[in-house]
């Protein structure tokens, strides 16, 4: 038995392994042409809307994908990918600053609905544990601390006025001053909210899914993390929706079900927001910014070495 998950066996950690480099080579195809990115989200939801979904999706099936938020985060997260392909692909709708405000809102959107679900998760009131809508949730203060967390997370979102298109011919849609800090802060609010309300799909939708849109952060497309995200999301949820049963019969992999692993995540996540949206109020205050119209991170060589290579 292990800290986070029940111990697994070298099949599974191939399948993993599978599905986080399945994620990312999908996401540079979707980003890499035009064409590619319409067939990804919008083509095949379109057709998985009308024909597959309807079933493998229905509410209250033996899975749990029938349930509101699986439903809302996958229109959600392809809202974000087409609202960011027009941005990309459409030089006089980038141009319009008012439109720059769209990655912002939809970000705060996505990372709103995991907070009301881990909220929701509290008032089920599975102190044991249980099985509530086909999905094993344990009930607890670590609902709590990760709901605030999350609202943390939306609060030191920053910078958005300062999104533009990349020069090179993939025209990602950068964001130079989502630097390290933020996607570190997120990165651990939302494995902490995956932990504690899709418990046992989280090693895929949690671990998997967020180093597949972190690793091309850093390592393939800087400055690009907000469009990463939303691609390797919306492909894994549509992925769920079609294939429900693959994280509960084809490769599970159980959390331990061990409250104390539920409040250490939690917790940690609660830490790394207070502290980042901490640092964050100090800069705005010291440097005199309007948190809603100036970039915060100009002078940190992460955002310089993004416009560097960017613009």
């Amino acid at each position: 038995m292990g800290i986070l998950y029940e111990a697994t066996n070298f099949n599974s950690w191939a399948i993993w392994l599978f599905v986080l480099f399945a994620l990312m080579a999908f996401n540079e195809f979707g980003r890499s042409t035009k064409w590619g990115g319409i067939t990804l989200f919008l083509i095949i939801p379109i057709v998985l809307t009308i024909f597959v979904w309807p079933t493998t999706a229905a509410p209250g099936n033996e899975y749990g994908t029938g349930n509101w938020f699986n439903w809302v985060k996958t229109y959600s997260a392809l809202a974000g990918c087409l609202g960011f392909m027009a941005i990309r692909y459409k030089p006089s709708i980038a141009k319009k600053k008012w439109v720059l405000c769209f990655p912002a809102l939809i970000l705060a959107i996505n990372i709103f609905e995991a907070a009301i679900r881990d909220f929701q998760c509290f008032t089920y009131g599975a102190w044991n544990g249980a099985y509530i809508d086909n999905l094993w949730v344990m009930s607890g203060p670590w609902n709590i601390m990760n709901g605030i967390a999350g609202i943390l997370n939306i609060i030191i979102i920053c910078g958005w006025t300062g999104i533009f298109v990349s020069k090179d011919k993939t025209k990602d849609m950068i964001w130079p001053d989502m630097i390290w800090i933020y996607v570190l802060a997120y990165d651990l609010w939302n494995f902490a909210y995956t932990y504690n309300c899709i418990s046992d799909h989280s090693i895929y939708c949690g671990l998997a899914l967020l180093l597949s849109c972190t690793i091309p952060t850093f390592f393939i497309k800087k400055g690009a993390w907000l469009q990463h995200r939303a691609q390797t999301l919306a492909l894994w949820i549509m992925f769920v929706m079609t294939v429900p049963s693959f994280a509960d019969r084809i490769a599970p992999v159980a959390t331990t079900h061990n409250p104390t692993a539920f409040f250490i995540v939690s917790l940690i996540s609660l830490i790394v927001n207070v502290a980042a949206a901490g640092y964050q109020i100090n800069m705005i205050i010291k440097k005199k910014l309007n948190p809603l119209k100036d970039e915060i991170y100009v002078d940190t060589n992460a955002y310089k070495q993004v416009i560097k290579e960017n613009k």
